[in-house]
């Protein structure tokens, strides 16, 4: 049997004062990709593999509905594509509360424009 040696500690489970602002601080450099989903489709095998150049394929999601904004897979926003120096962007319209299913992809695919005016 190994020699064990119990140190008298605190019993306290609160976190101590700055200790959340300390960890954010570890955490607040690491990289998340963002990506924008436009839409999605399902497709048989045979279908994919008869696409040629100019083929078109019908999304689920209505032209003029906000986009769902991912980070690392999970949703975090919606927002609409803008022209940044001759480049794609994205304008941040609302951001998805993450106590309300921030894993589930845009709920109101299809349904008309939800930005506000």
């Amino acid at each position: 049997m190994s020699d064990v040696t119990i140190v008298p500690g605190t019993t306290d489970l609160e976190p101590q004062a700055g200790a959340r602002e300390q960890n954010f601080e570890l955490l607040a450099d690491v990289s998340l990709r963002i990506t924008v989903e436009v839409g999605s489709a399902s497709l048989t095998l045979t279908d994919l593999l008869g696409l040629t150049k100019g083929s078109v394929v019908e999304l689920d999601r209505e032209a003029d509905a906000l986009l769902d904004i991912l980070a690392n897979g999970k949703l975090i926003a919606r927002g609409e594509v803008v022209a940044v120096d001759g480049r794609y962007g994205i304008r941040i319209a609302e951001i998805v509360d993450a106590r309300s299913g921030a894993d589930r992809r845009s709920a109101d695919r299809g349904t008309p424009d939800r930005r506000a005016a």
